[in-house]
């Protein structure tokens, strides 16, 4: 497995490194500061370092757990037996903050860590006092909606949920120019993303276990995943727990619902607003999200 510390002295200083194996996963990433646990789940195509520019506040009066997803950056399955769908990531997280002595833990995810939060808060309710929920819907309503518009900003959700190997093939063709399209495309992407950042995300989708594992995210989402949302969608299932929503504004489309309308069928204490910027909002728009998220957090205990 590569170095889990190799992007710590350079992005998080003062951040120790993260080298757990637990939940059939090999953790890479780091671990900083002092408080309330907090579990950030970065999103595609991006490693643990997505959240270089909040995290370090964030230790100030917290302590800020940042793993690559599995499969992603430099954490590693050690367990194949079945697909990794948001409920085994979900699992998974569970047992690494568990590992780490941290029964009960704030999630924030951006983008598909979000998407492996919000299953994980549905799924695992006395763990997660609050949610933070950055750019995305649940997937059975981000499906419910899809039209040209939507389809032909985010193809890569349909490209990599065909069966194996396809997508792997096409990728392995030139994937720094792939993940170079990916963030160029996403609103305000790749201006946000420096040299540094930009070629360590490059480093890690060059890895056709990376790639492979992105894939198998996206299989699921199209899968198990759905499947769970509208299980729970008809039970009448509510995430307990407060839930702050922040999306960019720049990626709301006209005549689409407001998103906090959305995740209040969900749970059962919603709030949220948009920021500026565009889709990579940890990157993008640092000082607002940091703006909303610190007072949800202390106005709910943590």
């Amino acid at each position: 497995m590569k170095s889990a510390a190799r992007y710590a002295p350079s992005f998080f200083p003062g951040f120790r490194a993260l080298d757990v194996e637990t939940g059939g996963v090999r953790f890479a990433g780091v671990v900083g500061g002092e408080g309330p646990p907090l579990l950030l789940l970065h999103g595609y195509p991006q490693t643990h370092i997505a959240w270089r520019r909040i995290a370090p506040v964030l230790a100030q009066r917290h302590t800020v757990v940042l793993p690559d997803l599995p499969g992603y950056g430099a954490s590693r399955t050690t367990d194949m037996a079945s697909p990794w769908t948001k409920r085994r990531v979900g699992q998974a997280m569970v047992a690494l903050m568990t590992r780490l002595g941290h029964p009960r833990f704030a999630v924030i995810g951006h983008d598909r860590g979000a998407r492996a939060g919000y299953r994980l808060a549905l799924d695992h309710p006395d763990r997660v006092p609050a949610l933070v929920s950055l750019t995305v819907i649940p997937t059975s309503d981000a499906m419910a909606a899809v039209d040209f518009r939507y389809a032909t900003r985010t193809f890569h959700w349909f490209l990599f949920a065909q069966e194996a190997d396809l997508p792997e093939r096409l990728l392995a063709a030139d994937p720094d120019a792939f993940i170079e399209h990916a963030l160029s495309g996403m609103t305000g992407g790749r201006a946000v993303v420096e040299p540094a950042a930009m070629e360590a995300y490059r480093a890690a989708f060059r890895d056709p276990t990376v790639r492979h594992a992105i894939c198998e995210d996206y299989r699921a989402a199209m899968g198990e995943d759905l499947l769970l949302d509208e299980a729970d969608l008809a039970a009448g299932r509510l995430m307990p727990c407060p839930v702050l929503v922040l999306w960019p504004e720049a990626e709301h489309l006209p005549g689409r619902p407001n998103p906090v309308d959305i995740w209040r069928r969900w749970a059962t204490d919603v709030e949220g607003r948009s920021t500026s910027g565009g889709h990579l909002q940890p990157e993008d728009a640092p000082g607002e999200v940091l703006a909303a998220l610190q007072p949800f957090l202390y106005s709910h205990g943590w």
